[in-house]
C-alpha cells in the first residue's frame, strides 16, 4: 500500500502570548475557571500585521527548510484553515508565491474546522497517488501540508465560554508517499451545529458553540477513530509510540485516555500554552513533539481530529 511518510514538520504563532490572567481583565473569568475545565492557561492571538497567512508561510518555510527540499521537490501543496484572510486568492497559494513552489501543481485550500489538517494530509496522499507511473518518474512524490488559523478574529471576547478556549497558529509538514508503509486513515462527518461560525461578510462571524454537546461528540469521535486506525493497520496500543489529537480540551484528552485504556503518557497534549488552535492544532503539536523528541525517527503516530461540521478524521502515519 502506498501511504504517506512524514519527512519534517514546521510551526509559527503570533508574538503575544495571553495569559488566563490577561482575559480576567476583560471578561468575567480567571484561571481558577478557565484551567480546570480546559487545560488552558495561555494562548498566542494574532496582533498588528499577523495574519492567517503570514503564519502560514512561515511554518511552511521552516518545513521546507528542516525537509532538505526545494520548491521544485513538491508536488502538491494543501492547506486546511478556517480563516483565510480573503474568500480569494486562498491561503494555499499565498505560500506558494511566497514559497516560489511550481506553476504545476494542485494548490488549494480545505476547510473541516478543526479535522483540516487530516483532511489535509488525505488530500495530498490522494494528488500524489494520482500520478502514473511516467509522471512519477519525473515529479518527486513529496507534498506540502499546512494548517493555519487567524481564530481570534472570529472570537466574541464578551463571551467567556468560548473566547477563551481558542488561539491562533499555523503548523506544516512535508511528507512524502512511500510503498509499504505503515499507514491507515478513516475520514467521518455528520451534519450538525453544535459549533458554527456565519458568513462571509463584511464583519467576521462569531464562533458559537454548545459545548456540552461538542464534549458528547469529541469524545465519542475521538476513541471511534483511534479504534478504527487500529483495527485497520492491525495494530495494537503497544504498537503506537505517539497519539496525536486536536488539542481542544485536556478533559476530552484524558476521557477518552480512560476510555481505550491507553497509556497517559502516549498521548501528547501542548493545549495548555496553544488553547485551541482549530486547523493548526494536530501540525503544531506534531511539530512540538518532534522538536521535544517525544516523537522520534520511525516512530508510529496516530494523528486524530474533531471539529465543527460535525467532522472527524484520522491517520497511522510514521516518521522517516
Amino acid at each position: 500500500m502506498k501511504g504517506l511518510r512524514i519527512i519534517s514538520t514546521g510551526s509559527a504563532r503570533p508574538a503575544k502570548a495571553v495569559t488566563n490572567d490577561d482575559l480576567a481583565k476583560i471578561v468575567d473569568t480567571s484561571d481558577d475557571w478557565i484551567y480546570p475545565r480546559t487545560g488552558i492557561h495561555s494562548r498566542y492571538l494574532c496582533g498588528e500585521g499577523e495574519t492567517t497567512s503570514t503564519l502560514a508561510i512561515q511554518a511552511a518555510k521552516e518545513a521546507m527548510e528542516r525537509s532538505g527540499l526545494g520548491p521544485d521537490d513538491i508536488s502538491a501543496l494543501i492547506c486546511a484553515t478556517t480563516s483565510p484572510d480573503h474568500v480569494a486568492p486562498n491561503v494555499a497559494c499565498q505560500i506558494q508565491r511566497a514559497l516560489d513552489m511550481p506553476e504545476t501543481i494542485p494548490v488549494l485550500d480545505v476547510n473541516a474546522a478543526c479535522t483540516g489538517f487530516i483532511y489535509a494530509l488525505e488530500t495530498a496522499r490522494g494528488f500524489l497517488a494520482m500520478q502514473s507511473e511516467e509522471e512519477a518518474a519525473d515529479r518527486p512524490r513529496y507534498a506540502l501540508v499546512v494548517g493555519a488559523e487567524h481564530l481570534s478574529k472570529m472570537l466574541d471576547f464578551t463571551d467567556r465560554t468560548t473566547c477563551v478556549l481558542f488561539g491562533d497558529g499555523a503548523g506544516a509538514a512535508v511528507v512524502e508517499l512511500a510503498e509499504d508503509v505503515p499507514y491507515a486513515s478513516m475520514l467521518g462527518a455528520r451534519g450538525g451545529d453544535e459549533i458554527s461560525c456565519e458568513g462571509p461578510g463584511p464583519v467576521p462571524a462569531k464562533i458559537q458553540m454548545d459545548g456540552k454537546a461538542v464534549f458528547r461528540f469529541a469524545t465519542g469521535a475521538l476513541t471511534k477513530c483511534v479504534d478504527i486506525l487500529l483495527t485497520k493497520s492491525g495494530r495494537t496500543m503497544d504498537d503506537i509510540d505517539q497519539v496525536i489529537c486536536h488539542q481542544a480540551n485536556e478533559r476530552i484528552v484524558d476521557f477518552c485516555i480512560r476510555k481505550l485504556k491507553a497509556p497517559e503518557t502516549k498521548f501528547f497534549k501542548n493545549m495548555d500554552h496553544y488553547g485551541n488552535t482549530g486547523a493548526a492544532s494536530v501540525a503544531l503539536a506534531l511539530d512540538e513533539a518532534m522538536c521535544g523528541n517525544a516523537v522520534k525517527p520511525g516512530d508510529s503516530l496516530l494523528l486524530v481530529g474533531f471539529g465543527a461540521g460535525l467532522t472527524w478524521a484520522g491517520v497511522l502515519i510514521t516518521v522517516k
